[in-house]
């Protein structure tokens, strides 16, 4: 597909030509899914901002038990665990159930996809840093 954009703009008529060349471009780096923060669940949001700045954004996201996280993209992040629980995640390896301790941290170094759901006994929380 690149190629025959690139050959597309290589011979534009006009700027009109190249800005929807360009704009097909960048649609293939981000999913059509809510971030983070835009995703809730049952209508809620579960997750708040803490700092936004120049160099990055920090969110808090609290999940009580049954409560989960409708399917949204990360872009690069870091996540640390503040308290932990038990998870079933969905994401493009398949669906798993997982405990998630208290002080476990991840990353991620690039765009990922995903949905979650607290199936344990007590309310997780967890702080998501992503990279600007």
């Amino acid at each position: 597909m690149h190629k025959t954009i690139i050959q597309f703009i290589s011979r534009p008529k006009n700027t009109c030509t190249i800005l929807f060349a360009l704009l097909l471009i960048s649609c293939t780096d981000k999913p059509n899914l809510p971030d983070p923060l835009e995703a809730g669940w049952n209508n809620k949001a579960v997750c708040e901002v803490v700092e936004d700045n120049d160099a990055i954004r920090v969110l808090k996201c609290t999940f009580e038990p049954g409560v989960g996280h409708e399917e949204h993209f990360h872009n690069p992040h870091y996540g640390y665990t503040i308290a932990g629980s038990k998870f079933k995640i969905k994401d493009t390896t398949g669906t798993r159930e997982v405990n998630v301790p208290t002080g476990y941290s991840f990353s991620k170094d690039k765009i990922s996809t995903h949905e979650v759901l607290n199936i344990g006994d007590s309310t997780a929380v967890f702080l998501i840093v992503e990279y600007k």
